[in-house]
């Protein structure tokens, strides 16, 4: 892509940031399953990865972290997690909702130019939802447990279990379903886009 966006890039991303904004503040994006929230928000981060590239991906990860954290102090509905994390330490509450999402947007860009090259745009658009949401899952888990994991509210959740282990048990069913979603999801809505023309093959 070039340096700065075109006046059709401003269009797509500013529609992909409104999708985004009323799903971080209306329950269509999130589901609630005790402290954890199922979430498909992943979705236009990785639409706007394929479409506009590393800093489209990034603008919008940016943006579905900011709204991630305003879930701990209340605004766009609660998140159980976070009001706890934000109790704890309110500065490493907003890395571990911020850093995982703008980190997953960047990469997602690069896995649909790579998968792209190798297996054609059609494969790599599915590959970027499945990895939008597998990348969101694992850094902030990650991140959960590195800035958290030596917390009482942390080592109650764990159990004793060991870090793997923990993570998995306690995505579970979560994990698997957001990352079944948006692969589907993300595939079928960039080819809906490429028939609109607001995207093209091989653009971003």
């Amino acid at each position: 892509m070039n340096k700065n966006f075109k006046p059709k890039d401003l269009t797509l991303m500013g529609l992909l940031t409104a999708v985004l904004l009323v799903m971080s503040f209306t329950p269509v994006g999130f589901l609630t399953i005790g402290p954890l929230a199922i979430t498909l928000n992943m979705i236009p981060v990785a639409i706007g990865a394929i479409a506009l590239g590393p800093k489209g991906g990034a603008i919008l990860g940016a943006v579905f972290g900011i709204t991630s954290f305003l879930q701990c102090i209340g605004i766009g509905g609660t998140s159980p997690m976070g009001v706890i994390l934000f109790e704890i330490n309110p500065f490493l509450a907003f890395v571990q909702r911020f850093l995982p999402r703008l980190l997953m947007g960047i990469l997602t860009a690069y896995v649909y130019k790579i998968v792209k090259k190798a297996l054609g745009s059609t494969v790599a658009s599915y590959a970027s939802g499945f990895f939008a949401a597998f990348l969101n899952t694992l850094f902030f888990m990650s991140m959960l447990v590195l800035l958290f994991g030596n917390t009482e509210y942390m080592q109650e959740l764990m159990n004793g279990k060991n870090v793997i282990v923990f993570i998995c048990t306690f995505v579970g069913i979560n994990a698997v379903f957001e990352m079944a979603v948006s692969t589907v999801l993300t595939g079928l809505i960039v080819k809906a886009l490429e028939r609109a023309k607001l995207i093209k093959r091989g653009e971003a």
